[in-house]
């Protein structure tokens, strides 16, 4: 089934990496050319699109599109990994009394674009190095601050009081690539004034692929079995649905399916990429030339995709 091509639903099951999702389906589909959009913690159930064949060339594009996570919030004690996988670093025993009001005031002040520094036990890399690899070293680095955006922090339940010594709560986050959920625990806590951490999450959609689209690999196994992997696996097409598609002519045909510098498309005045297509196919994706102003050029090109 090397000639397979197209993005992948998958459900990832906690206990398991990525990277171990790739190499079982790489089995499964006997084909190579799988990629995931985008690492999943092992802790960590949920939507992880899976690239095939030659969608593998738009990886890039889904792994950098938005994300949207239900995440529990436990405030009381911190971790070193900042989720309930890692050490009690720091913990507060007292009676905790929080209001709706002032959880939906915390939640508020970290919508929008907000600063982040990655947790130690993370795959960021600094001096060529990935941080969870100097943190089980014991070591401590300097830690890049980035910027992220979260569109939507939305508390999913209607108590008006939220008491105990440990206090947990469920809130719906929609946000950019990059993003830490287990630090925004964090941040939420410390807003509030406590310690905290992130006791469990799930990512319920990446870019515009959600759960209810999503195969577990159990029924990719039974799908291809039965022949019938194809119902499960989405075109290339719907992957760049939200770039403007245009049929190539028998005017730009050759030279659009040769790659060439083209003047440049009025539609990409509006948006970064535009594709090119035949019958529907596509062909390739151009994007507005970086040295040549009132030229683009392509950025992945897709021959013989069937």
């Amino acid at each position: 089934m090397s000639d397979l091509n197209g993005i992948l639903p998958l459900w990832k099951e906690r206990g398991m990496t990525s990277h171990d999702c790739v190499f079982k389906l790489r089995k499964i589909l006997k084909t190579k050319k799988v990629g995931h959009t985008g690492t999943l913690d092992p802790a960590v159930e949920g939507v992880l699109p899976i690239c095939i064949g030659q969608a593998t060339r738009i990886a890039e594009y889904l792994t950098n599109a938005g994300k949207e996570y239900e995440a529990v919030v436990s405030i009381g004690r911190t971790t070193t990994t900042e989720d309930a996988e890692g050490e009690t670093v720091e913990q507060d025993a007292s009676i905790k009394s929080i209001s709706r009001d002032q959880l939906l005031a915390a939640l508020t002040k970290l919508t929008g674009e907000i600063s982040q520094t990655p947790p130690m036990y993370s795959a960021v890399k600094v001096n060529g190095k990935k941080l969870y690899e100097y943190a089980r070293n014991g070591e401590t680095v300097e830690r890049p601050t980035r910027q992220v955006t979260i569109y939507s922090l939305e508390l999913l339940d209607e108590k008006p009081l939220y008491e105990g010594v440990e206090v947990t709560f469920k809130i719906r986050i929609a946000c950019s690539k990059g993003t830490y959920i287990r630090t925004l625990a964090v941040q939420i806590g410390e807003l509030l004034g406590y310690p905290a951490h992130m006791a469990s999450l799930v990512r319920t959609k990446s870019g515009t692929f959600t759960k209810d689209q999503c195969r577990t690999l159990e029924v990719v196994q039974q799908q291809m079995e039965e022949g019938a992997i194809q119902q499960v696996i989405l075109p290339v097409e719907y992957a760049l649905s939200s770039y403007p598609f245009i049929e190539i002519t028998e005017d730009n045909k050759k030279q659009i399916l040769n790659g060439q510098v083209l003047p440049i498309h009025d539609l990409l005045e509006i948006h970064d990429k535009i594709v090119f297509t035949s019958d529907g196919k596509v062909l390739a994706v151009y994007i507005p030339h970086p040295e040549k102003a009132g030229l683009m050029k392509p950025e992945k090109m897709f021959p013989n995709i069937t």
